[in-house]
C-alpha cells in the first residue's frame, strides 16, 4: 500500500467519532470526532476526563523517538522498531519520521494494519507457515513493487511449507526470508547450531518462491543472558552471516540483513555488529528494539542498556495511569478504581508515584502509599501511617512493560506538563 494511502488512513482516524468504544475519555466529549476533541486542548485533570485513564507524556514521548533515533545513526544501525509493542500506527509513522527503515511485527494480524496504515518495509520477527497469511502476503507483495518483506525461517519443515502455499497462491514476488539462530538450548524459536541452520538455507536455496536475504536472532533469550553471553551469541549471528556469504548464499542481493537487538542488550548488539567485516554486499545491521518508545517505571527501567552507558543518553517513562480512590475502610488500606483491565500486571504491580488531592490542592509525592495487588477493576493500596490519602484523591501510577499497557486501551490521551492533551493514540490489537 502507498504511503499517501497510510496518510489517509491516519486522516481517517482524526474523523473517528467518540463513543462507548474508547475508555477514560470525557462523556460530554461522546459524538465528537477525535480531531473535534484533540482541538479542544483539554486539560486532563480539569476537563472532564473520568477515572481510571491512561496517559502518555508528549514530551517524554518526544524524547524517547529523539533518542533512539540518535542512538541507531550513531552507532550506524538501522532501525524496524517492533510495532507490537504500541500497535499504534501513528506512533509507527513518527517512529519512520524519526528515521526507522521501517517497523517489526510478530504475526500477521499485525502487518494488516501496518500495510492499511501505509508502512512500506516490515521485517517479520516470527515463522510464517500459515497458507491462509501467506496467500494475502503474496498478493501485497505482488500488488505493490515497492514493498519490501522480510520474515524468519528456522526450518526445513517450514520452509516446504511456505513454497508450497505460496506456489499455489501463484506467487510472483519471492519472499525475502532470513535464518533465524536459536539463542540456545531451551530458548524459544530459532534453528539450534549451525549446520541446521545452513540445512534451513539450503532447503530455502531449493524453493522457487523464497530468496535467502540474511540471518536474524533474539539476543534476549540467550540462557542466563549477561553481557558475556550475550556478545558470544551475537558473535556466532555474525559468523554465520559471514559463513553464508563466503558460499555464495547472497549473490544477487543488493545488500545483506543482519539482525538482532531487543530493548535490553541494544548496547550489546551495536558493539559486536561494529565488528561485521567486510562481506561481498552491504550489510543492513538492523536493530528492533520496541519498548523504548514509551519505556517504562518497572522492567525496563531496570534493564535498559542506557543504565550501562549512561554517557549515550536515558530513557524516560511516559505512561501514567491516574486512577481514583473510591474506599478508604482502614487507616492501613485503600482501594482505586483500577485493576487488570486497566494496568499491566504481567511483569510488576503497578507503582503510587503521586497523588491530586480531590480538594484542588496541588500535587504531591505518593508518600507511604504501595500498590499491593490487582483485582478486575480495584487497585489494592497499602498505606502507611505518613500517608495522607482520601476517597476522591487521584493517584498517578507508573506502569511495569510497554506491551501490556498499551494493549488495554483503545484511544490514550497524549498530554503536555501542564494536563494539556494534545492529541490521541489509536491502538489496534
Amino acid at each position: 500500500m502507498a504511503r499517501d494511502s497510510g496518510t489517509e488512513a491516519l486522516a481517517e482516524l482524526a474523523q473517528e467519532r467518540v463513543d462507548h468504544r474508547f475508555k477514560g475519555l470525557p462523556p460530554d466529549a461522546a459524538g465528537l470526532t477525535v480531531a473535534e476533541l484533540t482541538a479542544q486542548r483539554r486539560n486532563l485533570f480539569t476537563g472532564g476526563f473520568p477515572t481510571p485513564v491512561l496517559a502518555l507524556s508528549a514530551e517524554r514521548l518526544e524524547h524517547n523517538l529523539a533518542l533512539m533515533e540518535t542512538y541507531a545513526a550513531r552507532h550506524g544501525l538501522a532501525f524496524a522498531p517492533h510495532g507490537k509493542t504500541s500497535m499504534a500506527p501513528q506512533l509507527f509513522h513518527r517512529q519512520i519520521e524519526h528515521g526507522a527503515w521501517g517497523i517489526t511485527l510478530a504475526v500477521p494480524h499485525q502487518v494488516w494494519v501496518a500495510r492499511a496504515f501505509g508502512i512500506g518495509r516490515i521485517f517479520l520477527a516470527n515463522e510464517l507457515v500459515d497458507a491462509a497469511a501467506l496467500r494475502r502476503l503474496a498478493a501485497e507483495l505482488d500488488a505493490d513493487p515497492d514493498f519490501r518483506f522480510v520474515c524468519y525461517v528456522d526450518s526445513v519443515r517450514g520452509v516446504e511449507l511456505m513454497d508450497a502455499a505460496l506456489t499455489e497462491a501463484g506467487a510472483g514476488r519471492p519472499v525475502d526470508v532470513v535464518v533465524e539462530l536459536g539463542a540456545g538450548a531451551g530458548a524459544r524459536t530459532g534453528a539450534r547450531t549451525e549446520a541446521d541452520c545452513t540445512a534451513v538455507a539450503d532447503a530455502v536455496a531449493a524453493a522457487r518462491t523464497l530468496r535467502l536475504a540474511g540471518v536474524a536472532g533474539y539476543e534476549g533469550e540467550v540462557p542466563d543472558a549477561d553481557p558475556e553471553r550475550v556478545r558470544a551469541w551475537l558473535r556466532r549471528l555474525v559468523a554465520l552471516a559471514v559463513d553464508f556469504d563466503r558460499a555464495g548464499r547472497f549473490t544477487g542481493l543488493a545488500e545483506i540483513v543482519l539482525s538482532a537487538g531487543g530493548s535490553a542488550w541494544f548496547d550489546a548488539v551495536a558493539d559486536v555488529f561494529a565488528e561485521v567485516p567486510d562481506l561481498s554486499l552491504p550489510v543492513l545491521k538492523l536493530l528492533r528494539s520496541g519498548a523504548y518508545v514509551s519505556h517504562d517505571d518497572g522492567h525496563y527501567r531496570e534493564v535498559t542498556p542506557f543504565n550501562r552507558v549512561p554517557a549515550e543518553g536515558a530513557l524516560e517513562p511516559a505512561f501514567r495511569l491516574w486512577t481514583q480512590v473510591v474506599s478508604r475502610p482502614t487507616a492501613e488500606q485503600a482501594f482505586a478504581n483500577a485493576g487488570k483491565r486497566d494496568a499491566a500486571y504481567d511483569l510488576d504491580l503497578p507503582f503510587a508515584q503521586v497523588i491530586r488531592p480531590s480538594d484542588g490542592g496541588p500535587e504531591r509525592p505518593a508518600t507511604g502509599v504501595a500498590v499491593s495487588g490487582l483485582s478486575d477493576q480495584h487497585a489494592w493500596l497499602r498505606t502507611a501511617p505518613e500517608a495522607e490519602l482520601e476517597v476522591g484523591d487521584w493517584v498517578g501510577m507508573g506502569l511495569s512493560h510497554p506491551c501490556t499497557s498499551f494493549d488495554k486501551w483503545q484511544l490514550i490521551p497524549v498530554a503536555e506538563a501542564d494536563g494539556s492533551v494534545v492529541d490521541y493514540i489509536r491502538t489496534f490489537f
